[in-house]
């Protein structure tokens, strides 16, 4: 009996749930994602917007989503781009828009931390302030927090490990990267996720910073020869909508939106999960290598001193050059956020 009870509520769910979808209204949405080389592009962002979400609203809803370097827009102007109403929804790495306000690289400050659980957290930490500050700032709504596999060092030749950095060319992508270098005599050069590999084979820079499995899917083997895996953080993405666009939604939209971005979220940090744990297998050749392509790379080992070296540097040069820019009072609400998920003060400016 219990067994039928449970059976035709499952049914009904099903019903319900099919119901809704089918009253959702016909909509069509612009959607500027992120690098398409990238894993969290591939396995998560891409499928989202191509078959879970006209699936899951039953074909009401259609979107026409295009990966940023394909469009041939730069990674900082996407907030822009947004507040302006260009797409109705876009995905971003938060760091890069630092440029007009540090609070959007504050959960993911360089080397601020070393899993994924403590980046979610940090980030979970501070999701009303960059929601508060898009709202206030840039008429946009946060959605949905991702990121990517540990930012490493990708080099052109066998480093002997952080001292080998020094002296050498490194592109970096954010502000706090750039703090994280000074510390170590490395000299930063911002550059453009599409632009990395010509400039890594043409000695243009000695070493690059990204993903341990984003570099592998977008070729950066093919032009390194080692990887220094001192995590750098972890390329924290998220996913907003246009204010203008959200208002204007009917409110079963936008219960719909909410639920799927959601689950979308759960979906990208188990990706993140999975991804970290095969790179190493990835870049040197190695099976399981699900979600990356098979390569031959050296893996330099982080040595226990330069972890500490790597510790006083987060806790010095990242945490006050953040705070310099960032200012007393965002530096107070830092420290009752993340800091306190983190057990760590950034000193006042």
């Amino acid at each position: 009996m219990l067994h039928r009870i449970l059976a035709a509520f499952a049914l009904a769910v099903a019903i319900g749930s099919g119901a809704t979808a089918q009253d959702l209204p016909k909509s069509q949405f612009k959607v500027i994602g992120l690098n398409s080389p990238t894993p969290v592009s591939i396995h998560d962002e891409l499928p989202f917007w191509r078959k879970t979400i006209p699936d899951a609203s039953k074909g009401a809803i259609t979107v026409d989503v295009t990966p940023l370097d394909q469009m041939g827009i730069d990674d900082k102007t996407m907030l822009r781009l947004l507040k302006l109403g260009v797409m109705d929804f876009a995905a971003m790495d938060i760091s890069k828009m630092a440029g007009d306000d540090p609070r959007f690289e504050a959960c993911d400050l360089a080397g601020l931390t070393l899993d994924p659980a403590k980046a979610r957290g940090a980030c979970a930490a501070y999701r009303d302030v960059i929601d508060r500050q898009m709202q206030k700032n840039w008429n946009a709504k946060l959605l949905a927090f991702g990121g990517n596999t540990p930012q490493v060092f990708w080099c052109r030749e066998v480093v002997s490990g952080l001292d080998g950095l020094k002296g050498k060319k490194i592109r970096v992508f954010n502000n706090t990267m750039r703090d994280f270098l000074g510390g170590v005599g490395g000299t930063a050069v911002s550059m453009a996720f599409a632009e990395v590999v010509p400039a890594l084979n043409n000695g243009v820079v000695d070493c690059a910073v990204t993903g341990s499995l984003s570099g592998n899917t977008a070729g950066w083997a093919e032009v390194t020869k080692s990887i220094y895996p001192m995590s750098l953080g972890w390329s924290i993405n998220v996913l907003a909508v246009n204010l203008n666009t959200w208002k204007r939604l009917d409110p079963k939209l936008q219960a719909f939106f909410v639920e799927q971005t959601k689950a979308y979220e759960e979906k990208m940090w188990a990706t993140i999960r999975k991804t970290t744990d095969e790179a190493d297998n990835c870049n040197t050749g190695k099976q399981p290598c699900t979600l990356g392509k098979l390569a031959k790379t050296t893996i330099v080992p982080v040595k226990p001193s330069e972890m500490e070296t790597h510790k006083k540097l987060v806790e010095g040069a990242v945490l006050a050059g953040w705070a310099k820019r960032c200012g007393g009072e965002c530096v107070r609400e830092w420290n009752d956020t993340v800091g306190k998920a983190l057990d760590l003060k950034a000193p006042a400016p």
